[in-house]
């Protein structure tokens, strides 16, 4: 079983590309599981109803969110309050599990592949560096104990990628794969852990690379020079795709490959 997890789009420059490369990836790969982290795809911060729909039409089956999840309220109204014509889309979308308990939303998504494979997405979020948080290795134990699926996809957005290594290991053998997010940088180190799980501390953004982590240069420059606060804009240039290709046995769930992917215009 092939699963295709595609790296964090950022603004209309990533939805581009991925719109251009994603569907013939998924071809060329046998894809049965698309994921893909979403949280920047509108402008750079946030994701709309709108955006969702559409990469939901490209073929991704589950939305992965992270720390800009609430940037565009519109999006709370459309994970609590769906439609009934497309109910099951937002709930498709997921945001980290270890948010505090009551958040809108969820931080799993289980469901089952065309060919009959049961599958569970989980979104966690670290807590080095960033937003304080719930313990993202105890929500990851809690979550494991219920679920039934042996295919399990974990995205962990996160910023020390000491912590992302920890995630890893602790979860080795019991997901399928550990795939990082967040910074918005692909590293080379994909790997298959001792037992069975692939690992790679960051997909990469999807989205412009003549940028700073996916804004214009000049905005983010003249705020380190300065100090001076200031609004950042998405970049344009320079879009790449960047994604993780995994084989895994949808059997026992444990990896038998993974790749890394980046493409260009």
């Amino acid at each position: 079983m092939n699963i295709l997890f595609v790296g964090d789009i950022f603004g209309s420059a990533g939805r581009r590309i991925v719109r251009e490369h994603m569907g013939h990836v998924r071809e060329a790969h046998n894809v049965e599981l698309t994921i893909v982290n979403a949280e920047n795809a509108a402008g750079g911060f946030g994701l709309t109803p709108q955006i969702a729909e559409d990469l939901f039409d490209l073929g991704a089956d589950v939305l992965t969110m992270g720390n800009h999840v609430w940037d565009k309220k519109e999006l709370i109204e459309y994970i609590t309050s769906p439609k009934p014509e497309s109910a099951e889309r937002p709930r498709r979308v997921i945001r980290p599990a270890n948010f505090a308990p009551g958040s809108p939303g969820f931080g799993i998504f289980e469901g089952t592949t065309a060919n009959g494979v049961d599958y569970a997405v989980i979104q966690l979020q670290g807590r080095v560096f960033m937003t304080p948080i719930d313990d993202p290795f105890r929500a990851a134990d809690a979550l494991l104990t219920r679920i039934k699926a042996k295919v399990v996809v974990v995205d962990f957005h996160a910023e020390a990628t000491s912590e992302k290594v920890a995630m890893g290991w602790y979860l080795d053998g019991r997901a399928t794969a550990v795939l990082g997010t967040h910074t918005h940088i692909p590293t080379a180190d994909e790997r298959l852990l001792l037992n069975g799980t692939a690992y790679q501390t960051d997909v990469g953004m999807s989205g412009p690379y003549d940028s700073i982590i996916g804004v214009e240069t000049d905005l983010v420059l003249r705020k380190f020079l300065s100090g001076m606060p200031g609004k950042f804009e998405a970049a344009k240039g320079n879009p790449k795709m960047c994604a993780t290709l995994v084989t895994c046995d949808p059997a026992t769930g444990l990896a038998s490959a993974i790749q890394r992917i980046m493409l260009g215009e």
